[in-house]
């Protein structure tokens, strides 16, 4: 009854257009006073100790690195490499944006940063070379949604203060579901391509993709350098956020140049914005979270789904669900916060790894954000393309109708996730 009460009350909330943060933080507040007899002074310890974790430290660094990088030039030299590569092939441009894509991730961890950062570059070019719009839009929406598979990602990092598993682990589990998925919207994109007689470009001479990886070489050598650092135990994911979002700066200010000093002000000023959301969102998330603790709700709750029967096939199933259909309300950030908390125990009893199940609620993320009415992909893809919902939600089908097949692979086929980290660090 009392979860009952709990996640009516956040519904309605939600339902009059407050934000999440807001909705997460009244519903805890107004039980807690009505229905509990909880100190307040409880709930002041618990927002304290409940972001106190170094580990949060790293998703303001890592929207720093993503914004010095997105200004900073490096997008388009990404974009220029994969072209050197791809182009010759069916859909050249197009299958660049998902390579493009797919590299920015690795230094990003933020889809709508990948979005804009490559979206705005190879978008009108592809216009130009004439690719139809909304065939453009359809690619980049949800090949921009690798930022928060591909490692670092910042989902991740949530996903880890929320049910304390190792992020470094989780970054390891990443890569190859993400290469995987970028190889498949790539697929996906060519076979189009194909059919519809899509442009090529000519191909590059390795005279000249030695020279775009020469120019683009400064941005890649940060994947070498957070993953690297990571897992050769030079320092941990924060300190590789934090080295990162350095790195970002002096790339972008003294090597290329393209972002003047005084910009930098900006920089900082719109990274500290989107980083207090994030943060007052997960404050609220923490109380929500403790409130949940503190009624025994996901206790409970396990002991109700393991009393039905629910063996780990049909739980993963029921999972996929709750999460698609919460990533119709509620964007990434907050459905990790709210349901992983809830969700984490029942695995567990159920013998689902740990990092197994984050990867498949990240995977579960990038489709959330792919398709109405609160696909954060779809909103900045509208901005940059000028394009509605409804018709940006029809251009990303055929891609995301891939990424729905690849969540159902990745659920049932652990080994996926798994595989990487056992080999770095042993069985799990």
């Amino acid at each position: 009854m009392n979860a009952l009460i709990i996640f009516t009350l956040l519904l309605v909330l939600m339902l009059t257009g407050m934000p999440i943060s807001i909705s997460l933080g009244l519903t805890v507040l107004t039980f807690l006073f009505t229905m509990t007899e909880v100190p307040i002074e409880a709930v002041a310890l618990k927002l304290f100790t409940g972001i106190e974790k170094f580990e949060i430290m790293a998703i303001p660094f890592f929207i720093l690195a993503g914004n010095f990088l997105t200004h900073g030039g490096v997008a388009r030299r990404m974009i220029n490499f994969a072209t050197s590569m791809v182009g010759h092939w069916h859909g050249g441009l197009a299958l660049a944006g998902v390579l493009a894509c797919a590299l920015f991730a690795a230094v990003s961890g933020s889809s709508p940063a990948t979005v804009v950062a490559i979206g705005s570059i190879i978008l009108p070019a592809m216009v130009k070379q004439g690719f139809p719009k909304r065939f453009g839009a359809g690619v980049i929406t949800t090949s921009g949604a690798l930022g928060i598979l591909i490692p670092p990602s910042i989902v991740m990092v949530m996903y880890s203060v929320t049910t304390n598993t190792s992020v470094g682990a989780l970054f390891m589990a990443g890569v190859v579901p993400g290469i995987m998925l970028a190889f498949l919207l790539g697929l996906t994109t060519w076979v189009l391509a194909k059919k519809r007689g899509y442009p090529r470009m000519p191909k590059a001479t390795w005279a000249e993709r030695l020279t775009a990886f020469r120019r683009s070489a400064w941005g890649l050598l940060l994947i070498v350098i957070v993953m690297g650092g990571i897992y050769s135990g030079l320092f941990t994911p924060t300190e590789a956020a934090a080295m990162a979002a350095v790195y970002a700066f002096v790339i972008a200010v003294f090597v290329y140049k393209d972002l003047k000093l005084r910009q930098a002000g900006k920089v900082l000023l719109d990274s500290a914005s989107m980083s207090a959301m994030l943060l007052y969102i997960i404050t609220n998330a923490v109380l929500f979270s403790f409130l949940m603790t503190s009624e025994n709700i996901p206790q409970e709750m396990a002991a109700w789904l393991t009393a039905q029967g629910l063996g780990k096939i049909a739980f993963l199933l029921v999972v996929n669900v709750i999460l698609l259909a919460a990533g119709n309300f509620m964007e990434p950030s907050s459905i990790v916060l709210i349901m992983a908390p809830i969700l984490f125990p029942v695995a567990v009893a159920l013998g689902v790894d740990p990092i197994h199940f984050g990867i498949l609620i990240v995977v579960n993320m990038e489709v959330g954000m792919c398709h109405p009415p609160v696909g954060l992909n779809l909103y900045v893809a509208s901005g940059i393309t000028k394009m509605g919902i409804s018709e940006l939600t029809v251009a990303v089908m055929p891609w995301l109708l891939t990424m729905l097949a690849f969540l159902m692979v990745v659920t049932y086929v652990p080994e996926i996730s798994l595989w990487l980290p056992r080999l770095v660090y042993g069985p799990m």
